[in-house]
């Protein structure tokens, strides 16, 4: 079992929640370098890379730049194929189960395998779910696919089940990039309530209380994302979100 695995399963057994910041290859270096460092001082050690573009991004010199300003854990998060890169601890290795598209449910990631074989990445088995957001966001566009109603949580779980039943450990809900609304609470519990699985909550999160919220409804993770590196005080707001979660947890 991998030192990330491990410390995911053993983080969810103890209902410690987490805090990943989602680092974007196409965000200027200057932004990246300035809100990782940033990140890093606080104390956050879950650092995950990729993006729904993928035309401009070095998804390489982004993973070098993170690790050397001191994260701990560097996860792939690709959009593509092209995202999997060497010196990673691990990749989500995603199949996107919300949606009917068979090149994201299982080409894309035939195509990847060999790569992630070859480069000794750990691959982490996760269920990618796209949830309605109020808007079309890029994973919607580039993946061509409906994502699950925001309104449905019996749908939501099921298909979660279908995938740990399949063998996925990890379920990303993820409201798209962009996200007009967050992922609702209901949505999230289902889901963490029928499953036995890892589940990250992402897409759209800039408030304490929304951090505060997916958490509170069975999140294992929240990733923060585009909004870190537009908000100065994103990172400050959430991280403080994240230290009275552990505390209330603990308490």
């Amino acid at each position: 079992m991998s030192e990330i695995h491990q410390q995911l399963q053993f983080a969810a057994q103890k209902n410690n929640k987490l805090l990943f910041v989602l680092c974007d290859p196409d965000t200027p270096t200057s932004l990246l370098h300035t809100q990782v460092a940033k990140a890093v001082r606080l104390g956050l050690e879950w650092f995950l890379v990729g993006g729904s573009h993928i035309s401009h991004g070095n998804t390489t010199a982004t993973v070098e730049l993170i690790k050397n300003l001191g994260a701990k854990y560097v996860i792939l998060f690709p959009g593509s194929e092209m995202q999997v890169v060497p010196n990673t601890d691990a990749i989500l290795f995603m199949s996107l189960i919300s949606g009917r598209n068979p090149e994201y449910l299982i080409a894309k990631q035939v195509t990847a395998a060999p790569f992630v074989k070859k480069y000794k990445i750990q691959p982490l088995a996760t269920g990618y779910m796209l949830v309605e957001s109020g808007k079309l966001t890029s994973a919607q566009y580039i993946s061509g696919t409906l994502p699950l109603p925001n309104d449905k949580p019996e749908i939501a779980a099921a298909t979660a089940m279908a995938g740990e039943m399949m063998g996925m450990q990890y379920f990303y809900l993820d409201a798209g990039s962009g996200a007009q609304f967050t992922i609702p609470g209901k949505i999230i519990e289902a889901v963490s309530q029928s499953i036995n699985g890892f589940v990250f909550v992402g897409g759209g999160i800039r408030t304490a209380s929304a951090a505060l919220n997916a958490w509170n409804n069975g999140a294992n993770a929240v990733v923060i994302g585009n909004g870190v590196f537009e908000d100065d005080n994103l990172l400050e707001t959430i991280f403080n979100a994240w230290q009275q979660s552990c505390f209330s947890q603990h308490h």
